[in-house]
């Protein structure tokens, strides 16, 4: 038993650090890809497009598509995090557009007004006002790589799901609830954490 909960501690431990991570490199490209696409408007077809795309490929066939492209895929736990980052980055791009997108038009016209130039509109006005939705993105992104990353012992990327395939294999219940147990219970306290930021930003 001693042993069985070592293991669930160390697995949860490496399914944290796949799910920082992912969206680390997630947040970084969504937000950064956000504002970009805010300066470039021709460019958001298909960009979001192809986010979209990512979205509606079956996770376990995404990672497994990874695994034969050079240099990229492979077995380990780099090809399941670029996996969860092709997920995550979708929602936190798309409200990171309509974030900055839905600033009220009189506030930035004000901002001009007073002299701000694009990079000072960006960071004094614009992402402050759209700080609640991004994070709102953020958040959504978070709780779904959480559960994503459980398919990820399937390629060799360990985490919680190293549980949930040997329970599937054996057929043992308690196998499988070690590894969605305490991954259900990651996604609740992420949601509730993120939860609690969002709502400090709506008041604020």
């Amino acid at each position: 038993m001693e042993g069985l909960a070592r293991e669930i501690l160390d697995l949860t431990l490496e399914h944290l650090w796949l799910v920082f991570v992912a969206m680390m490199i997630a947040g970084s490209v969504g937000i950064g890809g956000g504002i970009l696409l805010t300066r470039k408007p021709s460019w958001r077809g298909w960009v979001l497009g192809f986010a979209n795309v990512m979205q509606t490929v079956p996770s376990l066939a995404l990672f497994g598509f990874l695994i034969p492209i050079p240099f990229i895929g492979g077995i380990g736990k780099h090809t399941a995090i670029l996996a969860l980052v092709l997920y995550a980055i979708l929602p936190v791009l798309r409200n990171t557009l309509a974030g900055i997108l839905g600033v009220d038009p009189a506030v930035r016209e004000s901002a001009v007004a007073m002299g701000m130039n694009g990079r000072q509109l960006l960071w004094q006005v614009e992402l402050p006002l759209a700080a609640r939705t991004i994070l709102a993105g953020v958040r959504v992104a978070t709780v779904t790589t959480i559960g994503t990353a459980t398919i990820a012992a399937a390629i060799g990327g360990g985490g919680l799901g190293v549980f949930i395939f040997r329970g599937l294999a054996s057929v043992d219940t308690t196998l499988i609830l070690a590894g969605a147990i305490p991954a259900a219970a990651i996604a609740l306290l992420a949601d509730g954490g993120l939860g609690w930021v969002e709502h400090k930003f709506s008041a604020a």
